[in-house]
């Protein structure tokens, strides 16, 4: 599997969505099924305040680690002040769990995708890095021909 099958966060361009549900009708709370093109990993993500929430338990199917690792790493995020926990960390009541399960926001995601350490890890590396430097680059051209059509780039 290549640095694009991991990009389950980016969109279904590289991997099948499966479904979403949402009763409301509005956005936030959707839940979407990926699967990736080699169907090592099918995963259900949780869309809701404008970013991507995963479990524990998700982001170690994700990256293929143990459950202790991911927590480890979680833990060490907010530890050396990388991300502050309030905004990145949800409960969820699930009906099969006694107690709230906590999920993580993109932004937890992408700081234990760059620490962990395995194949998926550095798939997940891999494809990060592609889509910012997309961005990046895209997002650069588009302000040079905005302020060439503006006349406020200066001639070379």
């Amino acid at each position: 599997m290549g640095a694009q099958g991991i990009a389950l966060v980016e969109s279904s361009r590289n991997c099948e969505a499966l479904g979403v549900s949402n009763s409301t009708g509005k956005r936030g709370g959707e839940v979407v099924l990926y699967k990736t093109p080699d169907g090592q990993i099918r995963l259900e993500v949780r869309l809701e305040q404008d970013t991507v929430w995963l479990t524990q338990a998700q982001m170690a199917e994700l990256f293929g680690r143990e459950r202790s690792v991911i927590t480890k790493h979680i833990n060490n995020v907010f530890r050396e002040g990388e991300l502050g926990e309030n905004s990145n960390v949800q409960n969820l009541h699930i009906a099969s769990s006694d107690k709230p399960v906590a999920a993580f926001s993109l932004n937890v995601i992408i700081s234990v995708g760059y620490r962990v350490k395995s194949r998926r890890g550095v798939q997940f590396r891999q494809w990060a890095t592609q889509v910012l430097r997309d961005h990046l680059v895209q997002g650069y051209a588009f302000n040079q021909t905005r302020l060439a059509e503006r006349g406020l780039l200066e001639a070379r």
